[in-house]
């Protein structure tokens, strides 16, 4: 593939999409989703092929886990393609409006940001997710999944052009697939094309892109994320909520990966916690005071307090104070969730203030760490930076806005000067109408 004039008609298809309705894109969406309803079984089929040609290699097994696209991950799919459909147009939003001068109006309104770059492992959903919140938001997708994925990703671009192509102003160039290593190295040099990459993979891969690339970069390297179960804990909860955050779907960034418990309630809690982990076979690995609670818990060394395990595998560590736990937190975190369960609304509050993470939970699973139940939607990654958007990355996150200014013939040189005429700045309620 030639790489720069897949990007140049990606910003072509960018440009063209300014122009389209919010209810054509909407249309599109469920056109989508009806496609996969009425494709799901060869879907699968491509994707068996790539399941089974996985198996024989050395690809750890959460990835197989990620590839893999069975009944629930394709219902998914479509019920989050009809929700996306409902929700409100990020585009045309009017953020500020003011009046600079009589007859000289000024507007902050939302747009879309571009092109964007998004290079993925593992998991072929990823990209209707990717493509289908850039079509909502009215941007043009350069996707790049992993090798293991080939087929499946291939079939699933292809039906959605093929969907896209039947709605008048949207061109199918706004979703294109780059296929190789060498495209992805070629992709990463396109800064005069290509406005954002977001990376959705391993540390190394979004590592490895940050490092080679001066396109601006929207992800997280690693999800290193706590529980914290504090000593005014309801721990019958905590137990539910330890159990969730860990078993419910170990292979992903929002898993649990380390669990914090206040000496106060270690014995009760572990000893209630630990046959729970047993029984869902979670290898525990912990400090001194966890492995005298627990004698069976392999002992914790220092790499792994700063490990994504991705595996039915959890770090435990007893402390003795809420600080020591949001210290801990704010050393080995990758800073994408943290949580505390507690009764005290002002220890919580504390928690919820000084843990520096991207999300932050009370009394809940870090699982919730997503798009989707966020009602974005769905996402297109999730980001530990600061600047532009921060945890889930939903349609908020792929927009931008502009400033635009309405005036009669106003010149600045009437506002300088002895004579000069005096800004009045003053708020409005009115929106700007496209």
């Amino acid at each position: 593939m030639d790489v720069l004039d897949a990007a140049k008609r990606a910003r072509s298809a960018s440009r063209n999409m300014v122009g389209v309705s919010g209810e054509t894109r909407n249309k599109a969406l469920l056109a989508i989703a009806d496609e996969i309803d009425k494709q799901k079984e060869r879907i699968k089929e491509v994707n068996s092929e790539d399941t089974e040609q996985a198996s024989k290699t050395n690809l750890a097994t959460p990835l197989i886990k990620r590839l893999n696209l069975n009944d629930s991950k394709i219902a998914d799919l479509t019920k989050g393609l009809r929700d996306l459909a409902k929700l409100e147009d990020p585009i045309g939003k009017t953020l500020l409006s003011k009046q600079l001068d009589e007859g000289l109006e000024l507007y902050k309104v939302t747009c879309p940001i571009g092109v964007i770059g998004a290079v993925f492992e593992s998991r072929p959903d990823a990209l209707v997710q990717i493509a289908t919140l850039c079509l909502k938001s009215g941007n043009a997708i350069i996707l790049k999944g992993g090798s293991e994925a080939a087929r499946t990703n291939e079939f699933l671009a292809g039906l959605i052009r093929n969907s896209i192509r039947k709605f008048d102003g949207i061109p199918e160039d706004m979703v294109q697939l780059l296929e190789t290593r060498e495209d992805l190295a070629r992709l990463l040099e396109l800064d005069e094309y290509v406005d954002l990459l977001i990376p959705r993979g391993s540390s190394e891969l979004v590592r490895f892109i940050k490092k080679n690339t001066t396109i601006p970069v929207l992800g997280h390297a690693e999800g290193i994320c706590h529980e914290y179960v504090d000593a005014d804990a309801a721990l019958d909860m905590a137990v539910e909520i330890c159990y969730d955050a860990k078993t419910q779907y170990p292979a992903v960034c929002n898993a649990l990966n380390t669990l914090l418990v206040h000496q106060d309630v270690a014995d009760a809690f572990l000893s209630k916690m630990g046959k729970r982990y047993q029984e869902a076979h979670v290898e525990l690995r912990g400090d001194e005071k966890t492995r005298k609670i627990l004698l069976y818990a392999k002992e914790a060394v220092e790499e792994d307090w700063s490990t994504e395990h991705l595996d039915l595998i959890l770090n435990v560590k007893v402390v003795d104070s809420l600080q020591q736990a949001i210290d801990h937190i704010n050393r080995y975190s990758s800073h994408h969730t943290d949580g505390i369960v507690t009764e005290s609304e002002e220890r919580g509050r504390k928690f919820l203030r000084d843990v520096d993470s991207a999300v932050v939970l009370q009394n809940a699973s870090t699982r919730f760490s997503d798009g989707y139940r966020f009602g974005f939607g769905a996402e297109v990654g999730i980001s530990t930076n600061k600047i532009h958007a921060r945890g889930p990355v939903g349609l908020d996150g792929l927009v931008t806005y502009k400033y635009m200014i309405v005036g009669a013939g106003h010149v600045v040189s009437s506002y300088v000067g002895k004579s000069a005429k005096a800004f009045n700045h003053r708020n409005l309620e009115k929106h700007w109408d496209p």
